[in-house]
């Protein structure tokens, strides 16, 4: 990046984290270990949980957000329960702190959108961390697709479900686990939201859906494309797969195992005709090897920690003060698609 474009002209960022429990000590620790920021403290409703990060981290941890602030901070991570993002990120944002606050932006569209309104009149950055755009996984089709080899979606399928944390018990699998998944779809669909939301949730441990299943489409010109995503937090094993069926390609995403496989059709059009031609006509082409049509590669993964690429984006963001990568609009459309989503299990429930 140009010195010039440096806002801070290339001094380390002062940074902080806000809640550092499961993913918010992950936040603290990247501060720490980039030569770029030095982490100036870290606060947390337990106070010893503080104390203990900060120790570990060689700096403070301070009482609240306000304490923070007036420290003198230019970037914070926010990751406290949902229903607190709205106070603590209005607070910085107001401030003029930059935020990356971890998903969902907030707990509903209404105090997504606030903040996106709050963001704008101070002009301090607002990252939402969907920290699956960052995965390596997601980075390597990026780039397989990258270069006129874009793959136009028709049908996605995507299972993420897991046993039962008793994490994020305070809303419902949709907010905490489909949400992920709903960043990459609309990102896909170019950030359009479904024109139909069709979906059934059961709720049995929480008073909340537990396990949900949603079907999307979207009516575009370039044609339909379907969403299937199945969301658990009741299973009996960890699986996150994404399947992207298109109209030139298929991908299979399998984010826990960092690893993907991209197919694509190779053969020509007049191959493609002559297999058309003896199938309409009956021909035998039980000897024909069908791979011989389409090339199969696996994606090329990187060892980057998705964390650690997030929290670079959102930092290059705070100092070129240019738009994230995912901005507010983004938070507020998966907002709006799983309150949609939510809506339409209450008839199952």
């Amino acid at each position: 990046m140009p010195a010039d474009r440096d806002r801070f002209g290339g001094r380390p960022l002062r940074c902080g984290a806000i809640g550092v429990g499961r993913m918010g000590r992950h936040h603290a620790r990247v501060y720490a270990q980039d030569e770029g920021c030095e982490l100036v403290g870290v606060v947390d409703a337990d106070a010893a949980r503080a104390g203990e990060i900060a120790d570990k981290h060689d700096t403070r941890a301070f009482a609240d957000a306000a304490a923070l602030i007036e420290a003198g901070v230019d970037a914070v991570s926010i990751a406290v329960p949902t229903v607190e993002h709205r106070t603590v990120a209005e607070q910085c944002l107001k401030a003029g702190v930059a935020c990356l606050v971890e998903k969902p932006l907030a707990k509903d569209a209404d105090e997504a959108e606030h903040l996106k309104r709050v963001a704008e009149q101070s002009g301090a950055v607002l990252m939402v961390g969907h920290i699956e755009r960052f995965n390596p996984v997601m980075r390597a089709m990026q780039k397989a697709t990258a270069n006129g080899a874009e793959v136009v979606p028709r049908f996605i399928e995507v299972h993420r479900v897991s046993p039962m944390t008793f994490r994020s018990v305070d809303i419902g699998v949709v907010m905490d686990m489909m949400i992920h998944d709903l960043d990459v779809v609309l990102w896909l669909m170019g950030g359009k939201e479904p024109d139909e939301v069709i979906a059934s949730g059961v709720n049995v441990i929480t008073e909340h859906e537990d396990i949900c299943n949603a079907r999307l489409q979207w009516n575009l010109p370039r044609g339909k494309c379907v969403a299937n995503i199945t969301a658990s937090r009741l299973a009996l094993k960890t699986e996150r797969v994404t399947r992207i069926t298109g109209e030139n390609a298929y991908i299979k995403i399998d984010y826990a195992a960092k690893k993907g496989t991209i197919i694509r059709r190779t053969a020509n059009e007049i191959q493609m005709r002559e297999v058309h031609e003896q199938l309409r006509q009956g021909v035998d082409l039980t000897d024909l090897n069908w791979m011989e049509l389409v090339n199969i590669e696996p994606l090329e993964i990187d060892d980057a920690e998705p964390i650690v690429a997030e929290i670079t984006a959102f930092l290059q963001a705070v100092r070129t003060n240019q738009p994230p990568q995912i901005d507010a609009e983004a938070g507020l459309a998966n907002i709006r698609t799983a309150e949609r989503i939510v809506r339409a299990t209450r008839d199952f429930m």
